[in-house]
C-alpha cells in the first residue's frame, strides 16, 4: 500500500480519468485537480457553491465543469479539487500565443502551457494538497539512473507519443511527474477503461488548440485587443508583387491553401514579414533549409558537449531528422545543422533533441539560417 498522495490533473477525457484509477488500483492516495482556464463552453456563468460531496471550490468556476467532474469523482471515489487559473493561464498561454502571431511565427501553446501551467502551477497546487507528485494521462516515460538523473523517454505508443510537448518541462519538476500510461497503447486502455466500467465526459478526442473554438484561430485572434485585419503585399522572392494578402496572421510556412495568387507554378509560403507586413512565396524547393537557429533551450540531460550529433523534431508531426548541434554562450542557443535540408523550418515551433527513444531537450525556432 503507498501511503503517499498523489495528485492527477483530471480534464474528463479517458486517458487522465485510466490514469487515476490505475493509481489508485496500485494503492496510492489519489487526489484530483481540474483547472478552470475561462475558454470552456459556458465559462462565463460562476458558481460560488459546489453542491456534491466529492468537489472542492477554490475559486470562481464555470457551471459547467460542476456535473462533468462529480461524474468523474464518482466513478474514481476520490476528492476533485476544482482550481480557478484564468489569470495564469491568459498571462503565460494565451498572451505568448497572440503576441507570436503578431510577430510572424507559428506557436505551439502546448509547449508553454507544459512547463508553465501542468508541470509549474499544478505541481505548486499539488503541494498544498499534501500531495508529493503529479499524474497525468500523457503518453510518455520517465526514469531514474543511478545518479538520480530524470529521463524523459517516448511513450510505447508511436500513434500517442507525447514526448515532444513535455520538452520544455524542467528536469526537476519532471521528477515530481508521474505518467501512468506511458508504457501502454490506446486501443489497450479504452478496452480497459471499459471493462471497469469508467466513461469520459469529453467527446472524441480533439486535436484543436484548447482555447480556442472549433480550431478557428484567425477569428480568436481577430478578436483580440489591437488585432485587426492588416492588407498587405504578396511578394515572390525577388520582390516582385503578385497579389494582395488580407493579414499575415492567416499564414504560415509552407502554406499553400489562401494565396489564392496566380502564377506559373503553385506558390508556397517563403517568409511571413511582420515588419514590411509582405507575404514571401515561392516555389516548394525554396522551402528547404539546412540549417536553423534556437533560442531558450532547456535541457533533461546535461548536452554532452558544445558540438554534437542528434535526431531533431521541428514539429509534432515530423519524423526527426539526424543534425550537428553546435551549442552557443551558455548552452541557451543552438545552430542545428541537418544532414539532410528540411522543409518548411518554422519560427515559433519547438526543436526537439532525440537520442533513441530519449528527449534530450529542446528549443524554440528562432529562424532559419540556409
Amino acid at each position: 500500500m503507498n501511503n503517499l498522495t498523489t495528485a492527477v490533473a483530471v480534464s474528463g477525457g479517458i486517458d487522465s480519468l485510466y490514469a487515476a484509477w490505475l493509481l489508485k488500483k496500485a494503492g496510492h492516495k489519489v487526489v484530483g485537480i481540474h483547472f478552470i482556464t475561462g475558454y470552456e463552453k459556458g465559462g462565463g456563468e460562476p458558481l460560488s457553491t459546489v453542491p456534491s460531496p466529492w468537489l472542492t471550490l477554490h475559486a470562481e468556476t464555470c457551471r459547467t465543469a460542476i456535473p462533468a467532474m462529480n461524474h468523474v469523482a464518482e466513478q474514481l471515489q476520490v476528492p476533485i479539487h476544482l482550481i480557478d487559473i484564468r489569470d495564469r493561464f491568459e498571462a503565460e498561454v494565451v498572451v505568448p500565443f497572440v503576441e507570436a502571431y503578431r510577430s510572424g511565427c507559428t506557436p505551439n501553446p502546448c509547449q508553454r502551457c507544459n512547463p508553465a501551467i501542468k508541470f509549474g502551477l499544478l505541481l505548486e497546487i499539488a503541494a498544498t494538497l499534501g500531495a508529493h507528485s503529479l499524474a497525468t494521462g500523457h503518453y510518455v516515460k520517465t526514469r531514474r539512473d543511478d545518479t538520480g538523473l530524470v529521463h524523459l523517454l517516448k511513450g510505447e505508443d508511436p500513434l500517442k507519443d507525447q514526448s515532444y510537448f513535455l520538452s520544455m518541462v524542467s528536469s526537476e519538476h519532471l521528477g515530481k511527474a508521474v505518467f501512468p500510461l506511458g508504457g501502454m497503447v490506446k486501443e489497450e486502455i479504452k478496452k480497459e477503461a471499459a471493462e471497469a466500467g469508467l466513461s469520459s465526459v469529453s467527446k472524441g478526442e480533439s486535436q484543436d488548440i484548447c482555447f480556442i473554438e472549433n480550431g478557428d484561430y484567425k477569428e480568436f485572434l481577430l478578436k483580440r485587443p489591437g488585432f485587426a485585419m492588416k492588407p498587405g503585399p504578396i511578394v515572390t522572392e525577388d520582390g516582385t508583387e503578385v497579389g494582395r494578402h488580407l493579414g499575415l496572421h492567416g499564414f504560415t510556412l509552407g502554406q499553400r491553401r489562401g494565396i489564392n495568387c496566380p502564377g506559373p507554378y503553385p506558390y508556397y509560403v517563403l517568409a511571413i514579414e511582420p515588419e514590411t507586413n509582405r507575404l514571401v512565396v515561392g516555389k516548394k524547393e525554396a522551402l528547404f533549409s539546412a540549417s536553423c537557429s534556437v533560442t531558450g533551450l532547456n535541457w533533461i540531460q546535461p548536452p554532452p558537449r558544445t558540438v554534437f550529433e542528434a535526431v531533431c523534431k521541428i514539429r509534432y508531426s515530423h519524423k526527426g531528422s539526424p543534425c550537428r548541434i553546435e551549442l552557443g554562450p551558455e548552452k541557451a542557443t543552438a545552430t542545428l545543422f541537418f544532414d539532410t535540408p528540411q522543409s518548411a523550418i518554422t519560427p515559433g515551433q519547438g526543436a526537439v533533441f532525440y537520442a533513441g527513444d530519449e528527449v534530450l531537450g529542446g528549443g524554440w525556432i528562432s529562424h532559419k539560417t540556409v
